[in-house]
């Protein structure tokens, strides 16, 4: 386990979540904001057989498995990345059937607390398409506390 929060587990990618990541990876409105169209089942096989291959030397990111204390079931992706301007920046994709239940603003919030505490990242960035509205919102909610997350220590 890489690290966990109330209600999920961040763990490394296995090939056991490929149904799952497929369900992710192959749904429109999970896509949409992110530049990367939907996938085919092979695409998406191919995706994740990428992502167990790959190691932090040949990676510009390091991509893990959310998955739900309660039912163990797979519920999306969360990634620690540099962004062209070589900073720290976190993202994360959740299958549909698990929005609105406040798992972004929980696997944010933990992958701040990860970033800040284990990794000692000075900054961490995140991006959002603008039309991701429920994105912004979480992300908000994070610059208004930022120095909850700041990482003062030289």
């Amino acid at each position: 386990m890489i690290f966990e929060t109330e209600r999920l587990h961040v763990r490394k990618v296995s090939f056991e979540d490929k149904d799952a990541f497929f369900d992710l990876m192959s749904n429109p409105n999970v896509m949409n904001p992110i530049p990367r169209p939907v996938m085919t089942k092979n695409e998406s096989d191919a995706f994740l057989n990428k992502l167990l291959h790959a190691t932090r030397n040949d990676s510009f990111a390091e991509v893990w498995s959310i998955v739900e204390k309660k039912s163990n079931t797979y519920i999306g992706l969360c990634a620690f990345l540099k962004n062209e301007n070589s900073e720290d920046e976190i993202g994360y994709r959740l299958r549909e059937k698990f929005w609105g239940i406040g798992y972004g603003t929980e696997i944010t919030k933990g992958l701040l607390t990860y970033g800040f505490s284990t990794k000692k990242c000075k900054k961490i960035t995140a991006d959002v398409a603008l039309h991701n509205l429920a994105s912004i919102k979480i992300l908000k909610k994070f610059m208004l506390l930022t120095n909850e997350f700041y990482n003062t220590e030289d």
